[in-house]
C-alpha cells in the first residue's frame, strides 16, 4: 500500500515558519482543550518540530505526541526536534481533530487540530473558541459547530438574497372573509 502526502507547503519552508498556535491562558478554570493548532500541511515530520519548539517555553519539553491516523496519511514513530527525539503514537479511539501532547515533567495537553485547508476566517474562529478558559467544548463539538455554523450562515445569505430579489411574501392587504382573524407575531407565528 502506498501513501501520498498532501503537502500544501514544502517541508523546508514549513520548518522555518512558526507554528500557528493559540493557547488557553493560565487560569484556575480548566477546560476540555488547552489550545488549538493550525498546521500548514498533513506532514507530521514537518509540522511537529515547530510546534514542539513553540511549546517549550510555555509548557516545557514535549516528549510524546498522539494523533488519530484518520487525518494524517503517514504517522512516523519518531520525529527529530532540535537534536532530540519526539515519540509519536496513534490511537483510533482518539478524536481525529485532537492532538495530545505529553511531557514527563509537566503533564498532558490536548489541542484542537484545525485542518490545514481551513479558510483563515474559520481557523481564526476555531482558534479563539478553543482557548476560552473553562470551556466544556470538545474538538468534535467545535468542528461540528464550525461546519453547522457555515451551513447556517450560507442558508441565511441565500434567504436574504431571495428576499432582496423580490421573493418575500407580500403582507396581506385585506382581512380574510368568512373566518376568524388571527394575529401573527413579527416572525409569522401565532
Amino acid at each position: 500500500m502506498t501513501s501520498t502526502l498532501d503537502r500544501t507547503t514544502p517541508r523546508d519552508l514549513t520548518a522555518d515558519l512558526p507554528a500557528r498556535l493559540s493557547l488557553t491562558p493560565m487560569t484556575t478554570l480548566v477546560g476540555r482543550l488547552d489550545g488549538a493548532w493550525w498546521p500548514r500541511s498533513r506532514d507530521l515530520e514537518a509540522e511537529l518540530p515547530p510546534l514542539a519548539a513553540a511549546l517549550e517555553e510555555p509548557w516545557g519539553r514535549v516528549t510524546r505526541v498522539t494523533v488519530n491516523p484518520t487525518r494524517w496519511p503517514v504517522v512516523p514513530h519518531t520525529v527529530a526536534v532540535h537534536g532530540r527525539t519526539l515519540h509519536v503514537g496513534w490511537f483510533t479511539e482518539q478524536h481525529p481533530d485532537t492532538l495530545i501532547l505529553l511531557s514527563y515533567t509537566v503533564g498532558r495537553w490536548d489541542l484542537l487540530v484545525i485542518p490545514p485547508e481551513t479558510a483563515p476566517a474559520a481557523a481564526a474562529r476555531l482558534m479563539a473558541a478553543a482557548v476560552i478558559p473553562g470551556s466544556l467544548l470538545t474538538a468534535g463539538m467545535l468542528m461540528a459547530d464550525e461546519a453547522t455554523g457555515r451551513g447556517v450562515r450560507d442558508a441565511a445569505r441565500r434567504e436574504a438574497a431571495w428576499e432582496g430579489e423580490g421573493g418575500a411574501c407580500a403582507a396581506p392587504s385585506e382581512e380574510p372573509t368568512g373566518g376568524s382573524v388571527h394575529s401573527l407575531s413579527a416572525n409569522g407565528r401565532r
